[in-house]
C-alpha cells in the first residue's frame, strides 16, 4: 500500500512539474491584429492646434473616446487642443490582450494623424494612466518628437503582458520585445485574490529584473508631469514614480519634470485635472 501511495505521489509531482514548466515556458501566438491601433481624432475650429494623444489603462478599449471622459476631452478641445484618443487593445480591430503591443505602430498612427492641416505637428504631447502611463513613457523614451508627457498612476518599469501565462512583454519596439519584469510563481496567490498591489510589489523585489526593465525616461525630449496617489491599491505608483524622478535626476535631465503626489488612490489623477491644464498651458501652450 505504501508503495502504491508513493507511486501516486510521484506521478502527481511529475504532472505538477510538467504543468509548471508549461506555464512558465508557454508563449502565446502573436495576435492577428498585431500592429492595428484604433484612433479617433477630436478637433476644434482653430488652426495650429497642439495634439494631445490620450491612452487608457489595463482594462483596454478606447477610454478617451468614451462618454465618461467626454467632459475632460471636450475641455481640452475648448482650450485649443486636438485630442487623439487611442485604443491599443480590446478596442475595434485591435488585439484582444495587452500583449506585445507595437510601439512603432502607435507612433506611425500618431504621425499620420498629426498631418491634419489644423494640427501643429511640432507640438505633440502624450497622456496616459496606469498601464497607459507605462505606455506613454515607453513611447516618449524611444521617439523624440513628443514634447510633453503626462503619466498618471504610472510605473517606472515595463510589466509583463496581461495574459494567463504572463510570459511575454506588454510592448514591442522594432519587432523586439521590450524588457519587462517577469511574474514569479509566488504572485499567483495574491493575484487570484485580486490583490494586485501585492502582486506588483512582489515582482519589483527582483532588483536585477527591475534594473533591466526600467524605462529609460532620460531619453525623453520634452517636459514630464507625473501624478500618483499614495493610497493606490493597484500597484505602488508613488514608489515607482519617485524612482522615475530619481532616474531623471541621476541622468541630469534637462527638461522640466514634476511629480505630484496626491493623498488618494489609483484613479485620483483624473479628479485633479487642473494639474494637467496647468502643465499644458506652461509646456505645450495652444495659441
Amino acid at each position: 500500500m505504501k508503495k502504491i501511495i508513493k507511486k501516486i505521489s510521484l506521478i502527481i509531482i511529475l504532472i505538477f512539474s510538467v504543468l509548471l514548466i508549461y506555464v512558465f515556458t508557454y508563449v502565446p501566438s502573436l495576435s492577428k491584429q498585431h500592429g492595428i491601433v484604433e484612433a479617433k481624432l477630436y478637433l476644434g475650429d482653430s488652426d495650429k492646434q497642439p495634439l494631445i494623444v490620450a491612452f487608457g489603462g489595463g482594462d483596454g478599449g478606447n477610454d478617451w473616446s468614451r462618454n465618461y471622459l467626454k467632459q475632460k476631452r471636450d475641455s481640452l478641445v475648448a482650450k485649443g487642443y486636438a485630442v487623439l484618443a487611442v485604443g491599443y487593445f480590446r478596442s475595434n480591430g485591435t488585439p484582444d490582450h495587452l500583449d506585445r503591443i507595437s510601439l512603432d505602430a502607435i507612433s506611425d498612427t500618431i504621425i499620420n494623424r498629426a498631418k491634419h492641416p489644423k494640427i501643429d505637428a511640432s507640438k505633440i504631447g502624450l497622456m496616459g494612466g496606469s498601464r497607459g502611463g507605462e505606455l506613454v513613457l515607453n513611447l516618449a523614451s524611444r521617439f523624440s518628437y513628443f514634447k510633453a508627457v503626462i503619466a498618471m498612476s504610472t510605473s517606472n518599469v515595463s510589466f509583463p503582458a496581461i495574459t494567463w501565462s504572463a510570459n511575454t512583454s506588454s510592448w514591442t519596439y522594432k519587432n523586439e520585445e521590450v524588457p519587462y519584469v517577469p511574474a514569479p510563481l509566488k504572485i499567483i496567490t495574491p493575484a487570484l485574490k485580486g490583490d494586485l498591489y501585492t502582486a506588483h510589489s512582489m515582482m519589483l523585489e527582483d532588483e536585477n529584473a527591475v534594473k533591466n526593465a526600467e524605462i529609460q525616461v532620460e531619453h525623453i525630449k520634452g517636459s514630464i508631469l507625473i501624478i500618483s496617489g499614495k493610497n493606490d491599491d493597484q500597484w505602488p505608483a508613488t514608489l515607482m514614480s519617485n524612482r522615475l524622478m530619481e532616474r531623471l535626476k541621476e541622468n541630469k535631465f534637462k527638461y522640466y519634470n514634476e511629480h505630484v503626489i496626491l493623498n488618494a488612490g489609483h484613479a485620483a489623477p483624473l479628479d485633479h485635472f487642473n494639474l494637467v491644464y496647468r502643465f499644458l498651458e506652461q509646456h505645450l501652450p495652444s495659441e
